[in-house]
């Protein structure tokens, strides 16, 4: 089994690597750390399964996610993500990932969700199913969040976790002008005064 890992911490590729070798027989690693290193690996071998974190520099993992639709690259993909599942799963799966791993649980749950999508199925956390089902559904009304594209849904995030523009301009390697824009259309979106009403709604959503 061929097995590419895409993430911009040594220490969690790392990890990652040393599980898989660990739990599967005849199985080879790659790396890569961002958006054009994840193409180039897809360019040069044919993988099993693309274990994809959703916070790669510049370019995330949403992203490269459209990019493999739009191409019609065929690889299985398994987000990995810090985020607390429910307000990002709903996008990557409607993206075409295959499963959405939170890293919190990754000790546990890595192993069973390779196998489990190596298998041909979908792989979500046992708490995640249900609301994966109802929140899929297009019949629902959209939250607020909803309406963002994934770039503005990035930028209300570190907005939430007290970033500043120049920092989160540094974070997603971006320019300031294109921040405040982003900044300034999730306030119309969500219909929003200031900073301080976005981050009381990500917290009482539970976003972050």
């Amino acid at each position: 089994m061929k097995i590419l890992i895409a993430d911009d911490h040594s220490a969690i590729r790392i990890g990652v690597k040393q599980i898989c070798l660990a739990e599967f027989q005849n199985v080879s690693i790659g790396e890569a750390m961002n958006y054009a290193e994840v193409f180039q690996r897809l360019a040069e071998a044919d993988w099993d399964i693309l274990i994809l974190d959703i916070d790669l520099p510049g370019r995330n993992g949403l992203e490269i996610l459209q990019k493999l639709k739009t191409d019609k690259v065929k690889v299985p993909v398994l987000m990995f993500s810090f985020h607390g599942e429910e307000q990002l799963a709903v996008r990557a799966m409607k993206l075409g990932a295959s499963g959405y791993l939170s890293k919190d649980s990754a000790d546990l749950e890595l192993v069973n969700a390779i196998r489990q999508i190596q298998s041909g199925r979908k792989y979500v956390s046992p708490s995640l199913s249900e609301k994966l089902l109802s929140l899929l559904d297009d019949d629902i009304e959209k939250a607020p969040h909803e309406l963002l594209s994934e770039r503005e849904y990035q930028t209300l995030l570190l907005i939430a976790s007290g970033k500043n523009v120049t920092e989160i301009a540094e974070l997603l390697c971006l320019s300031k002008p294109t921040i405040s824009t982003y900044r300034a259309r999730i306030l119309e979106k969500m219909k929003m005064k200031n900073n301080a009403a976005l981050t009381t709604y990500v917290i009482s959503q539970k976003l972050v």
